[in-house]
């Protein structure tokens, strides 16, 4: 599947390298070089410098071809424009895009060209923060057409999965630990890596629930 992805902050960061992981061919645009810089580990995504309210640039990252686009900037207009813009003029098939003012939600819909509604205000954008209540398993994203789902779980200092190797976590059928994020910085796990406390875990199932998920990380497992 085709993804591009507007805006490379911590949304887009995180969904190009989920997304990546999976197999799926990522473009993420943004007008900030510094922060499509920091996406140089990730060798398979493809980077735009420009604006993604301007239809030239959308074309130039190929929209066209698009399945799937993220419009994950910081601003509510922008993402709203990117939005209109990929699903009226460039028809794409599905687009998703981020709330990041709770009061501009109720336009966030068919009318501006949005599929999935993402708000910054829950942890599928915010991931862990404090405000949201520290929920530590999170679906992220689910691409029905592929029947993958993304799933996002953290090691905290509770969790069974710390200073254990990804070989000892029993991990439900079709399930894989896509990427780990330590310190900032993605891994792809071997059997023999060990978590920590601290480690963010991207976890692409087809078949189990968060809940699943959430208990073969951080159950009882003595």
């Amino acid at each position: 599947m085709n993804v591009t992805i507007a805006g490379a902050g911590r949304l887009g960061d995180r969904a190009a390298h989920l997304l990546a992981a999976t197999g799926h061919q990522v473009t993420v645009i943004d007008r900030d070089q510094s922060r499509l810089d920091r996406l140089t580990d990730l060798t398979v995504v493809r980077r735009v410098h420009g604006d993604a309210c301007e239809p030239a640039v959308l074309e130039a990252a190929g929209i066209l071809t698009t399945n799937l686009l993220l419009a994950a900037t910081g601003e509510d207009e922008d993402n709203l424009v990117i939005a209109l813009l990929a699903k009226r003029q460039f028809d794409v098939p599905r687009v998703f895009a981020r709330v990041n003012d709770p009061d501009d939600t109720w336009l966030f819909d068919g009318r501006w060209g949005v599929d999935v509604a993402l708000p910054a205000a829950t942890p599928l954008v915010s991931l862990i923060d404090e405000a949201t209540g520290g929920a530590d398993t999170i679906g992220l994203l689910r691409l029905a057409a592929d029947g993958v789902t993304l799933v996002e779980t953290h090691v905290n200092a509770g969790s069974t999965a710390a200073d254990r190797t990804l070989a000892d976590i029993p991990l439900p059928p079709s399930t894989v630990v896509a990427t780990v994020i330590r310190s900032g910085q993605p891994t792809v796990p071997t059997s023999d890596f060990r978590f920590q406390t601290g480690d963010t875990l991207l976890v692409v199932t087809t078949n189990a629930t968060e809940q699943e998920i959430h208990a073969a990380f951080h159950r009882d497992q003595s």
